[in-house]
């Protein structure tokens, strides 16, 4: 049997919590106890991948970056999913590796930085059809200011009403492939438990060589 685990990114940070590392391994830990019970059930021969979500991570990051940029340059939206890749699979894996020692299971897990490849023809990626809110809300004036700022932003109203209503919003492009299936598959054969696809995988479009470059969305 064939299983596949999919976590959104509020089972590891709460809409009403801060998101610091504490709070975040807290619910890492409470998420994967249960799939560590799940576990326990599976025979040898069964399989596990677990995926998870990564919106409230992406979007503490890219405040982050906003507010550090007069010291160090802001990262792009590529590398960000990325790097929240690396720490939500960092979380999930040593908190589940500690149940499994706990309840002595010996089964390997492994968190895989995983890219999905999209086209750079999606109509996401034209005008102002970028659809997928990041980021703070800003007041109308707020966002104004930042678009002067940054001219490439697309920024909408993401509510009817209230004060703070307008985002920035990013392509949120149909997935064609995912670019690491392959080892994963191999991965999971071995028996290997594979957290992977973090935030719907890193969106990167492929040239006509074969090289990859990752893509604002």
């Amino acid at each position: 049997m064939r299983l596949l685990i999919a976590l959104g990114g509020n089972a590891i940070k709460q809409a009403h919590e801060e998101g610091t590392t504490e709070e975040q391994f807290r619910n890492c830990q409470v998420t994967t106890k249960l799939i560590a019970e799940i576990i326990k059930k599976m025979s040898p021969e069964d399989r596990l991948a677990i995926t998870h979500g990564n919106g409230p991570q992406a979007g503490n990051l890219l405040v982050q970056q906003e507010l550090g940029k007069a010291k160090v340059p802001a990262q792009s939206m590529d590398v960000v999913g990325a790097m929240t890749q690396g720490q939500i699979g960092y979380m999930l894996q040593q908190t589940l590796m500690n149940y499994l020692a706990d309840s002595g299971l010996d089964r390997p897990v492994c968190a895989v930085v995983n890219q999905v490849l999209v086209t750079k023809d999606d109509p996401e990626f034209f005008g102002d059809a970028a659809s997928k809110p990041v980021g703070n809300f800003f007041t109308e004036e707020e966002a104004q200011e930042i678009k002067c700022e940054h001219p490439e932003y697309i920024i909408k109203k993401v509510k009817p009403n209230g004060d703070r209503v307008w985002r920035r919003t990013v392509p949120s492009p149909d997935p064609i492939a995912n670019v690491e299936s392959e080892a994963i598959k191999r991965m999971v054969d071995a028996g290997i438990i594979v957290i992977a696809s973090g935030g719907g995988g890193i969106p990167v479009i492929k040239d006509d060589h074969g090289h990859y470059t990752g893509v604002e969305a």
